[in-house]
């Protein structure tokens, strides 16, 4: 019998699919490599569980410069063979010359989840990710300049902030922020001067929000909130940014029971708000109040997918199968 802690012993190839790659090896070193390419084809189709035929397969069409059929001899490779690495590694080439870089990306990462140190793997993955955030600082500054020919400046600074982050000390970007900028600021002096003194508190929240001063952003959040219901605007849709924004930040400092009385003062006035039900989900959570933090959960996983959006979506699934465990052991300790 053998023994199940070691692999069961390789099937032996097959003479005549062998003798084919041979020939096919000989005529892939002459650069004949058509020739090489029906070779490999035939030892396929005599043995496709061969993922070398495949493979050198690929090889060739990667030397014609035919990288759809390259990825097809990939995928094949890979079907024939989940551990065999160099699969992913053609496939991901193929990918790769086809700009299809996120399917690239996840070929690579399915590769380097079978061997993890690959070399080839972790450079075409670094590789990928470079050329991935070129193109997207590409879309940021072709976006902005749009935005900007079009009067929307707020929105072209926002969109060259973004462009900033992935690629700090762009020229492009640097020579746009700059001329975009002065034009921002004075807008938003304009925008500032016209703001009351309850909408001006929110305002100073968002900023010490945006620079991890929570605690001075509760304290301003708290003082709009007081204004609006002095003015008898407590359900009004700034008070309903207040209270999100100041349930955040109790989130992000474990304040949950502040969380909840926020988030739970936001679904008063918005009762389907996907953001208050899963920050107080997870509030209730963290002060083991399980069974209503699976209620919350249960009632965006009801509402439309496309209200909800699929990180949301997989998040709140991922909850209720830890509180669904969490509420079933709790009721076996009775």
């Amino acid at each position: 019998p053998i023994n199940p802690t070691t692999p069961p012993p390789t099937t032996m190839p097959l003479p005549a699919a062998e003798a084919l790659k041979a020939e096919g090896n000989a005529f892939f070193k002459g650069g004949q490599y058509k020739q090489a390419i029906e070779k490999y084809n035939a030892a396929s189709q005599i043995d496709p569980s061969v993922p070398a035929y495949w493979s050198n397969a690929a090889a060739c069409w990667e030397k014609v410069g035919d990288f759809e059929e390259m990825a097809n001899a990939g995928r094949n490779c890979i079907k024939a063979d989940r551990n065999f690495v160099k699969g992913y590694f053609r496939l991901a080439t193929a990918l790769k010359n086809l700009n299809r870089f996120a399917e690239c990306i996840k070929t690579l990462e399915s590769g380097l989840g079978i061997q993890s140190s690959n070399a080839d793997l972790k450079r075409m993955k670094k590789e990928i990710t470079e050329l991935q955030r070129g193109e997207q600082v590409a879309i940021h500054i072709n976006k902005a300049d749009e935005q900007m020919t079009n009067g929307d400046i707020a929105g072209a600074m926002k969109t060259l902030d973004l462009a900033s982050r992935l690629d700090a000390g762009n020229p492009d970007i640097d020579r746009m922020i700059a001329k975009v900028r002065p034009k921002y600021e004075a807008m938003e002096a304009r925008r500032k001067s016209s703001l009351s003194s309850t909408e001006l508190h929110k305002e100073r929240g968002d900023a010490d929000y945006k620079n991890a001063n929570f605690e001075g952003a509760v304290e301003h959040y708290a003082k709009c909130i007081d204004n609006l219901k002095k003015e008898g605007k407590g359900e009004s849709e700034l008070a309903l940014k207040a209270y999100s924004n100041r349930a955040a930040c109790y989130k992000q400092i474990s304040n949950f029971d502040g969380t909840i009385s926020d988030c739970t003062a936001v679904l008063e006035i918005d009762p389907e708000n996907v953001k208050a039900l899963i920050r107080r989900a997870q509030a209730f959570e963290g002060v083991e109040r399980y069974r209503f933090a699976l209620q919350d959960v249960k009632s965006v996983l009801t509402m439309p997918s496309g209200k909800v959006g699929k990180p949301n979506i997989d998040m709140c699934n991922m909850m209720q199968h830890r509180l669904n465990r969490t509420v079933q052991q709790l009721k076996k300790m009775g």
